[in-house]
């Protein structure tokens, strides 16, 4: 099931409705605290015979006597021809002020359950729960998926303020609305019919016709035996009918007893359906203890809250949505482009290859992947897929596989796949990979081997086109720009430089984190919150491709730093390191979920090289629980590439970080990271063996090298790298 088409079709088509009785109920859930402030509650083991006798003699028209669903005692009779209800006084049998079952006007009520439409409303209101129903799971199922199942499902939320006040209140309510909204069915199906509260027909019963005085509610053993605790209610005999009964309801069923004998004549067990409909008005509306009450009134209240991000939340999807221009008729196409996105981006590399090659004089048509089809006039077929998750399709993908593997091949038209994904992730493309697997396996033939984009490289998927082009045998101008994000400009408010090769100096940059008001945040603009080891987005004047920057520091800190070190011939290092305090330049920050440090690891391990110490010191700098953190650094020469090395030695002395193991490759007897992890091997496997989590930062030769160092050391206990990827123990960030 697509869970988030679910969820986002019900939540804008019923979700005004559902932000009426959200509301309303809210108001309605007043009623619960009101009366508990009223009167005093009853003790629940006081005899309801004592309770009766003390109403009677403060009360001596009394005929009925209710205990209210909060625990209050109220009375109902005749003083002369004038009618009274009033509470009780349960500890003296003192009547108290006047009962009012509610302050709340009527049409708030019809509005909650039946939107004052009368009895197409009550249906109308039930459909609403139903809905409310399936938007709880359909978000919990949604939740999950996003924070990566139960056991980081209290992690930290990223994404815009919309998108985290969405996630934070659905992890906090989403059971109590799924349970406002179960119990409301229950209601509905009592109040429309469907559900039979009856227990039975009243057993035509009456007191014994003897001359005998009425026996005093002492002498009831059914009364004398029950507790208020139990009781709903009791009503008196009519003092001018000797026949007539007393009659008791309880919450386990309701008795008649003889006004003369003090037999109980009948007694009616409560039905499930009965006891089903108690608890539901129990749950629902919090009558029986305000405290409840007054949960399920803000749990009522949050409903404008998801109502007002969600609205948001599609709104910027809305806005940020790819439109595929020139789109062929399927059947008259001679390119098919088919994509498998979770997010949308995918569709932006889909975008760009189509008008390629309808520029190119081809009847190019793209379509989701689950629509995917080879047809008589196709020559040349694209797959572009992304991996959702542990190596998941995307949501709308799901059975894409299984329609490609029921139609079969041998129709010798080529398919090709293209993959995207990231590689700090176990099950880098997994996906891309299973489809390419299958299309071989029916014996489809390709134009290019599958190729693997990481992380959206603009750079990846052009050399990608120039290989299409190459093999198209005709020029392609793949002109992809990637739809960034609105950028706020960051002021540079110091800078460290580091003179390292004549050709390739380096330096630490720190701008000021310009906060935004929280309407802005509210709509995804300004800057936005940020932790150690996410990416910054730096947008160099003139170009519309972002470089990414690892953060050395989270928006706690009050500011942004990153460390640059210059290329041969880069436009955004260049544009950095030219920068003087008080400069500025365009950035926007990209979360980087799966680098970062969640829950609570035994001890860490620290592996970076060069400019890849960033994050690595950002971790250390917020490590204010002083979790054991071990840093392994590598770098050319200490006297001109140490990064953040005064601030290691001041975080070591503040206990932020347990060792640091530094090797320099451009001195004597030095070497590179790896052969300190060689060196240290006995330690870091017992750390390892004992739950250390692993972040490594810097070139992808010296991830490399990292990992076959580790591999080496885990294998004596049955462990590798990519076991501890899979527990989530172990990422990178590469360069």
């Amino acid at each position: 099931m697509n869970w988030k088409a679910v969820h986002r079709w019900l939540g804008l088509s019923l979700g005004t409705v559902a932000l009426v009785l959200g509301l309303s109920g809210a108001l309605l859930a007043l009623d619960p605290v009101q009366e508990a402030w009223r009167a005093p509650t009853a003790p629940a083991d006081l005899p309801v015979a004592t309770l009766v006798q003390q109403v009677q003699q403060a009360m001596p028209g009394v005929e009925e006597i209710r205990r209210l669903p909060s625990g209050a005692v109220a009375a109902f009779g005749f003083d002369g021809d004038q009618a009274q209800a009033r509470y009780v006084d349960t500890s003296s049998g003192q009547l108290l002020g006047n009962y009012q079952p509610s302050s709340m006007p009527r049409w708030v009520k019809n509005l909650h359950r039946a939107l004052l439409l009368g009895d197409g409303g009550r249906w109308g209101a039930a459909a609403t729960a139903l809905a409310m129903a399936l938007l709880s799971i359909s978000g919990l199922v949604l939740l999950l998926r996003r924070m990566g199942g139960w056991r980081h499902v209290a992690g930290r939320v990223r994404g815009t303020l919309a998108q985290r006040l969405h996630v934070l209140a659905g992890r906090v309510v989403v059971a109590l609305l799924l349970l406002s909204s179960i119990t409301a069915l229950t209601m509905s199906a009592s109040t429309l019919g469907l559900l039979e509260l009856e227990a039975g027909p009243e057993p035509d019963v009456v007191s014994s016709s003897g001359t005998g005085a009425d026996l005093a509610p002492a002498q009831l053993p059914l009364l004398r035996d029950l507790g208020v605790g139990e009781l709903r209610r009791v009503n008196l005999p009519d003092a001018g009918d000797p026949t007539d009964t007393w009659q008791v309801a309880t919450t386990r069923g309701q008795g008649w007893i003889d006004r003369h004998s003090g037999d109980t004549l009948a007694w009616q067990e409560a039905a499930l359906a009965q006891r089903l409909d108690h608890w539901a008005r129990v749950l629902h509306t919090g009558e029986s203890a305000w405290p409840w009450a007054v949960v399920m009134g803000l749990a009522g209240l949050s409903v404008l809250l998801f109502w007002l991000s969600g609205v948001l939340i599609w709104w910027q999807a809305r806005q940020n949505s790819i439109r595929i221009d020139d789109n062929s008729a399927l059947q008259q196409a001679d390119v098919l482009i088919f994509v498998a996105s979770e997010g949308g981006s995918t569709w932006g590399f889909a975008q760009a290859l189509h008008a390629a090659l309808v520029r190119a004089g081809r009847r190019v048509h793209s379509s989701a992947l689950e629509h995917f089809q080879i047809t008589p006039t196709a020559q040349q077929v694209f797959i572009l897929a992304a991996t959702h998750g542990d190596g998941q399709p995307p949501a709308h993908a799901r059975h894409a596989l299984e329609r490609i593997t029921a139609q079969g091949g041998g129709s010798g038209v080529p398919v090709t796949v293209l993959g995207f994904g990231d590689r700090q992730y176990p099950a880098f493309c997994a996906y891309a990979q299973a489809v390419e697997q299958a299309l071989r396996a029916q014996g489809h033939p390709t134009l290019l081997p599958l190729e693997l984009i990481h992380q959206q490289s603009a750079q990846q998927f052009a050399r990608w086109g120039e290989a299409l082009a190459q093999a198209l045998g005709q020029p392609l101008a793949i002109d992809y720009r990637p739809r960034l994000p609105a950028t706020t400009a960051l002021t540079l408010v110091e800078r460290r430089d580091y003179p390292g090769q004549a050709d390739r100096p380096s330096a630490i940059l720190r701008f000021a984190w310009p906060r935004q008001p929280w309407f802005a945040r509210l709509l995804g603009r300004g800057l936005g919150r940020f932790e150690a080891g996410d990416l910054v987005g730096i947008v160099p004047p003139g170009s519309a491709v972002a470089r990414y920057y690892s953060l050395a520091s989270g928006s706690a800190d009050g500011f942004l730093e990153i460390c640059v070190r210059q290329w041969p011939g880069g436009v955004c290092s260049t544009h950095l390191l030219g920068l003087k305090p008080g400069d500025s330049t365009q950035a926007f920050i990209r979360a980087n979920p799966g680098f970062a440090l969640s829950g609570r690891p035994p001890s860490v391990l620290l592996i970076g090289a060069g400019t890849g110490v960033a994050p690595l010191a950002g971790f250390i700098r917020r490590n204010d629980g002083r979790t054991p953190m071990h840093l392994y650094f590598g770098a050319r020469d200490p006297a001109t590439d140490y990064y953040f090395g005064a601030e290691i030695e001041r975080w070591q002395a503040e206990q932020r970080v347990a060792s640091v193991n530094t090797i320099f490759s451009r001195v004597p007897g030095g070497g590179y990271v790896q052969e300190v992890l060689h060196r240290d091997a006995e330690r870091l496997r017992k750390l390892l063996a004992a739950g250390a989590a692993v972040r490594v930062c810097g070139s992808r030769p010296m991830a490399q090298g990292v990992t076959e160092v580790l591999d080496a050391l885990l294998a004596p206990l049955g462990l590798d790298v990519n076991a501890l990827k899979a527990k989530g123990r172990y990422a990178e960030d590469l360069f």
